[in-house]
């Protein structure tokens, strides 16, 4: 089976973010981890990026009712008809989750994974929520995320 590692992050972001994102992405494909986001643009199509360049697997779990609404980089397209309850959907098939940055979209992924269990590694956070695992570059957001799923 599969590790799959759930990327979470703003619908849209700066260069500096992108990049950090696209690493992250990178690094999951390398580590032969299926990488998971909402499908969308912003960290999510910077993280696919990462991943589709590194060979790796992307799926996408979209907020509507189409696949093409999906980021160029997406393999496997999930339509959930669903807007922001589909962040739910996102963290509960995850293994493990990297916030990177984000708005309240991303608060509330990291509330609801926290909630089910699963472990939130932040990168670029601006938030400090108890129970996140903070990383400081992308290649330790992965080690811990690696880590924390051969527990």
């Amino acid at each position: 089976m599969s590790v799959q590692i759930g990327v979470i992050g703003a619908g849209s972001c700066g260069n500096t973010v992108s990049s950090i994102a696209e690493e992250v992405g990178k690094k999951i494909a390398k580590n032969n981890a299926v990488m998971i986001c909402g499908g969308l643009g912003g960290v999510m199509e910077a993280a696919s990026k990462g991943a589709k360049s590194a060979g790796g697997t992307t799926i996408g779990i979209l907020p509507g009712n189409y696949r093409n609404q999906s980021n160029p980089y997406i393999d496997i397209e999930i339509i959930s008809n669903m807007g922001h309850a589909r962040n739910a959907i996102i963290a509960q098939s995850c293994d493990v989750l990297i916030a990177i940055d984000g708005e309240y979209g991303t608060l509330s992924e990291i509330a609801l994974s926290l909630t089910m269990g699963k472990t939130v590694i932040c990168l670029e956070s601006k938030w400090n929520i108890e129970g996140t695992v903070k990383a400081d570059s992308p290649k330790h957001a992965v080690q811990l995320a690696m880590d924390d799923i051969k527990k």
